[in-house]
């Protein structure tokens, strides 16, 4: 029978065209002698969507954060076709993470917390064996402690996140919009979130789920391999 388990993303051609080739065209195709500055807006912006029509079609499988990412792409390209200023792209730079970060606060007392679909999914923790663990072992209560504490540090994240975009993005983006100069100046401003912000926010995130495979240790008595799903002979 197939497995459910939705295939692995790809993360060499998400960074591609989320990143690598966006970047590319912002800051190399939007003068006037090649795309110009709303073509190349445009056509940065069709790598990401593309992807994500692509990659939603071959694994079938979609979330809130994804939803959130090609809402934000699609706005982006509405405020370069609008030709907003950069205080827009702040606001909407700001307010993605922002909106993350409420959302997993508030689902925690749902039914299936957020925090569930980013850390305790069958593509990481194998869910059936914990949770008969836990049940056998009657330490549920402990397990939904450890994923409020998981939550509110993902939350921290994302807010950090959100202001962290809100500044970069006001101290970046000077030029006046639909120019080479701001797409260039968009261009840089990925690349300087994703170190200065990407990257601390995924290690932050890392931490997360680092203290909940710990807990989950302690509270089913397994080992880290019999937690995570992995094929046993990648254990």
């Amino acid at each position: 029978m197939p497995s459910s388990t939705p295939k692995p993303e790809n993360l060499l051609l998400n960074l591609i065209c989320n990143v690598g080739a966006p970047f590319a065209v912002l800051t190399w195709l939007s003068s006037e002698r090649a795309l110009g500055p709303t073509g190349g807006l445009l056509v940065a912006l069709a790598f990401p969507l593309v992807y994500g029509a692509h990659d939603f079609a071959k694994r079938r499988r979609t979330n809130f954060i994804s939803v959130l990412g090609f809402a934000s792409v699609l706005i982006s390209g509405g405020f370069g076709l609008l030709k907003l200023d950069g205080y827009w792209f702040a606001v909407k730079d700001a307010a993605i993470p922002a909106a993350i970060g409420l959302a997993v606060l508030a689902s925690m007392r749902a039914k299936t917390p957020l925090v569930k679909e980013l850390l305790y999914n069958p593509q990481v923790i194998d869910v059936a064996r914990v949770d008969a663990a836990l049940d056998a072992r009657d330490t549920r209560s402990g397990f939904e402690r450890k994923l409020r504490e998981a939550s509110w540090l993902l939350a921290a994240a994302f807010g950090a996140s959100s202001a962290l975009n809100y500044y970069l993005a006001r101290h970046i983006l000077k030029s006046p919009p639909a120019t080479e100069m701001f797409n260039q100046e968009l261009a840089r401003m990925h690349w300087v979130s994703l170190v200065v912000i990407g990257l601390p926010s995924m290690a932050v995130m890392l931490l997360a789920l680092w203290r909940l495979l710990d807990g989950l240790k302690t509270l089913t008595g397994l080992t880290l391999d019999e937690i995570l799903n992995v094929e046993p002979a990648k254990k």
